[in-house]
């Protein structure tokens, strides 16, 4: 592999909710609203509280779920954020 193909920044594969098992969507919904850094405003809420409005940001197309192949990491993204870059 010569120093261009290691500069390309490969791009990300999105994931339909709909495509993963209730079980896997609920696991990685729930890590991710427990990372680090996740704010949710001046109002405490559940972890229950916290996937469900997940879920339904899912649903509605408000969020999309984001794996990158080269580090093997997940991502959830506000769709809102992806208009912006």
């Amino acid at each position: 592999m010569s120093d261009r193909d290691s500069d390309k920044k490969e791009e990300p594969i999105w994931i339909s909710h709909k495509d993963l098992k209730p079980e896997t969507l609920k696991n990685l919904a729930e890590e991710f609203v427990t990372r680090d850094g996740t704010d949710y405003g001046a109002t405490e809420k559940t972890l229950d509280q916290k996937v469900e409005g997940l879920m339904n940001q899912l649903k509605k197309g408000e969020a999309r779920i984001c794996f990158e192949a080269t580090t093997g990491s997940v991502h959830i993204v506000a769709r809102k954020s992806l208009s912006r870059s």
